[in-house]
């Protein structure tokens, strides 16, 4: 449903008519919550340290994880793509188990 040009105007209007409040308040609780924001820094500070030890702890093990997958992912590639030809070499296998049953020992050349 397409906006008239009028409701888009009137809802231009009425922001500009409600900036000065919204300034206004925005001022006065910034303010008011400076200080609880001053006495929040240690902890925020606190959280990052702690992060940052969790991090440095655990990132050895996600490593040896991920490589062990990637491993892993790697290997069902592979077998993906080669269990397919298994046949294909039964049968060149069956036929050189052939070829060399029915030429004799290299001996008697």
């Amino acid at each position: 449903m397409p906006v008239s040009p009028r409701a888009t105007r009137g809802n231009a209007v009425f922001c500009l008519l409600t900036m000065p409040f919204k300034v206004f308040f925005g001022v006065l609780l910034a303010v008011l919550l400076l200080p609880f924001t001053v006495l929040l820094i240690p902890f925020l500070l606190l959280r990052f340290v702690i992060k940052a030890a969790v991090l440095i702890l655990v990132m050895p093990f996600v490593l040896v994880a991920v490589l062990i997958a990637v491993g892993v992912a790697l290997t069902g590639a592979v077998l993906a793509l080669l269990v397919p030809l298994l046949p294909f070499a039964f049968v060149a296998f069956c036929v050189w188990a052939i070829v060399r049953m029915a030429s004799g020992p290299a001996y008697a050349r």
